[in-house]
């Protein structure tokens, strides 16, 4: 087999701190569903040795094994690939990203259909702990829609298999997809909490350019969901979660205790990580740098011995802040002001605390003590309010 090697355009240096997160993109799943406009070629299983040796490639730029507390394999969808290649892949990582620490965290996404009791036990065998299903919905008629490849019942045994063999159980849940009603989305979220999954990322359904739903959309040929009735839909999720035990951690997360992701946590807070893989994102540094979203790109880029890098940005001292205090407020329990107001500069301060006290003022954030934290109502425009900090 070539041996490649490749450029390291990542801008960053031994003696920046070194990540402890480390996340790995596979850009591959068996169909491409009518909402998703992600990073993935549908039925190339011709690519997946290709892919394997320019990931390798990308890996040796560490030129050490770099060790973390927290991996996260995602994707398109990392399960597809055939045994002996999942093999060679966790071998790779293993090797070059050994996981550290007395509780490390290596979480793997799979779709529902891939997973079998010899998948599982392959990937508990390399140090894998945590599994998150792209489950979306446990109805038949929703799943549809969704143009999801499982039945319902293929999911819950998913999770039946997963919670014998794996430590933690992750599963991704979509509301307000077309034609749904808050019936169907309080029975998704019963069913899931019983089976008995530890983790729950919900997500309400949005429309990309690039992905088959945004023509339909257009043309007017999807019965959408009312702005109305998709907020209603994630302030039911949050009622009934909360009530029955899941702490809601993160704008779209909710765990039981002791299930939290870690992994995320690296981007909330603001701390560096690893990436590699077809439209990665890695923050090093003071640099974020995203790999070729193109899959053929990155792989030709790497064979030929370039930087598979499309976007860098070396970010001030003030843009740095403003990120971390946005990302921050994604989780629920808010950010330490005092300690984003003692590392920023005078003008950026005033300029966030300015914002700050305008959004209290709106009702949409409040102080408790040092931290700033979204209200209710902030939670439902979140998105709306990030511009106005960066």
């Amino acid at each position: 087999m070539q041996t490649l090697s490749v450029q390291n355009d990542w801008g960053w240096c031994e003696s920046d701190p070194a990540p402890v997160s480390a996340y790995i993109h596979v850009p591959f799943c068996a169909h491409r569903c009518g909402y998703c406009n992600f990073s993935l070629l549908a039925n190339r299983g011709d690519l997946f040795d290709r892919y394997l040796a320019a990931l390798e490639a990308e890996l040796m730029v560490l030129k050490e094994p770099r060790p973390v507390s927290t991996l996260f394999i995602g994707g398109g969808t990392p399960s597809i690939l055939p045994l002996d290649l999942t093999e060679r892949m966790l071998s790779m990582l293993v090797r070059c990203l050994p996981l550290q620490g007395d509780s490390p965290e290596w979480s793997i996404e799979a779709n529902p259909i891939d997973v079998t009791a010899e998948r599982l036990a392959l990937w508990k065998t390399f140090g894998v702990d945590r599994i998150s299903l792209g489950g979306q919905s446990f109805d038949p008629s929703k799943l549809a829609t969704l143009e999801r490849d499982h039945s319902p019942e293929q999911l819950i045994r998913a999770i039946e298999l997963s919670k014998q063999i794996m430590g933690s159980v992750s599963l991704d849940l979509i509301f307000a997809a077309p034609g749904e009603t808050i019936d169907i989305w309080q029975r998704d979220l019963s069913h899931a909490v019983a089976c008995g999954v530890d983790h729950l990322s919900t997500y309400g359904l949005t429309y990309e350019k690039g992905a088959r739903f945004w023509g339909l959309r257009a043309r007017n040929e999807l019965d959408v969901v009312s702005e109305d009735e998709e907020l209603e839909m994630y302030a039911q999720g949050i009622e009934y979660l909360t009530s029955v035990g899941f702490e809601h951690y993160e704008i779209s997360n909710f765990a039981r205790p002791g299930h939290a992701c870690r992994h995320n946590m690296t981007y909330w807070q603001g701390n560096p990580w690893w990436a590699f893989g077809p439209s990665a994102a890695r923050f090093l540094g003071n640099v974020r740098s995203v790999n070729h979203r193109s899959t053929l790109t990155y792989l030709k880029r790497i064979e030929s011995g370039e930087s598979a890098v499309e976007e860098r940005d070396v970010l001030t001292a003030s843009q740095k802040i403003r990120e971390r205090f946005v990302f921050g407020l994604r989780q629920i329990a808010g950010i330490d002001w005092s300690e984003i107001a003692s590392q920023s500069d005078a003008v950026t301060r005033d300029a966030i605390a300015a914002k700050i006290d305008e959004h209290v003022e709106a009702g949409w954030m409040q102080r408790v003590g040092d931290r700033v934290r979204l209200t209710r109502s902030g939670l439902f425009l979140s998105d709306s309010l990030w511009p106005q900090y960066l």
